[in-house]
Parts: structure tokens; sequence; C-alpha cells
């Protein structure tokens, strides 16, 4: 089962309209993750259009409109894998031991917030994601997303993906 992950697309604040690379992708993934701030709901409903399985959370940046059609956290499982998402989960120092400890049903924890690419496992075994952003590169030398693949109980090919510009 082929996996998209993105977070902070913030449209129309940051970018116009989401890259085409990125819509590639996500018509070519069995299941979309989108660690939240959305911004905007036109993008919601792009992303519902286009997914096949759309798994997704509100960010910090949404309002109302947003809130009341995404949870906080989402969860799902897939191939036996456990999924969850969220959009923030606090400062870096520290941040595997305490994720672990708030999703100790998960096997992998997707996250956004601070649009930096981020691929670390806890001790315990939890594997923290975070996609950056396809649109708002902030710090980082170029905007991004993920991929990865799920099947036989376990997540492989995790795969950090570049952004060509001009979005």
């Amino acid at each position: 089962m082929r996996l998209l992950m993105t977070s902070d697309t913030h449209l129309p604040t940051r970018a116009r309209r989401l890259p085409p690379v990125l819509l590639d992708a996500m018509a070519d993934a069995d299941v979309v993750f989108h660690a939240g701030d959305w911004v905007d709901t036109d993008t919601l409903d792009l992303f519902e259009a286009r997914s096949a399985r759309l798994v997704a959370v509100h960010g910090n940046n949404d309002g109302a409109a947003l809130r009341a059609r995404l949870p906080e956290v989402a969860r799902i499982e897939l191939q036996g894998v456990r999924f969850a998402v969220v959009h923030e989960t606090g400062p870096a120092k520290g941040r595997e031991e305490r994720c672990e400890a708030r999703f100790p049903d998960a096997d992998v924890l997707v996250f956004g917030h601070s649009h930096i690419p981020w691929d670390s496992s806890a001790p315990g075994g939890l594997r923290l994601l975070n996609p950056g952003s396809p649109t708002d590169r902030r710090r980082q030398p170029t905007t991004t997303y993920l991929t990865a693949l799920v099947g036989d109980g376990r997540l492989s090919e995790v795969h950090l993906h570049d952004v060509p510009h001009p979005v």
C-alpha cells in the first residue's frame, strides 16, 4: 500500500496552489496523510476529491470551518501498522519520549507544525515522521513531502521528496 504524507500546506497564505508533483503523488497514493495547517477549506476539498483515502487533522492555523471537519488527532491501522496523526508535538528536545508516552498505541506518528522534515524512532519503537511542507520551506533548503510503503505489518521505503519550484 502506497502512502503520501504532507502537512502545512498553508494555502493561499504561503503559496497560491499546490505543487503539481504533490498532486501527481497524491494520485498514486492509496492513502494520503495531512498533518494540519490547511488554512482554507478549498484545499481540504481538493484533497478529499483527489485522495483515494484521506487521513487528516487540523492545525493551529486552521479556523472554525476546518476544525468542524477535522479532528485534532486521527488514528488508523493499515496492513497491521497503527498510525496516529497530529499537528503539534512540542519542542524537538525530548520529542521521541514525549510522543511515545502520548501515543502508546501507535507504531507510526505523522506530525507537522515545524515545516522541518523529521524521521526518528523512540526508544520503544514509535516511528516519528514529519514531511515538512510542500509550499513553505521556512529555514529549510527546499519544500518537501514524504512517501512510504506499508505492508505485512511494517512501514518501508520512507522517502523524503524535494519539491521543485516555483509553486
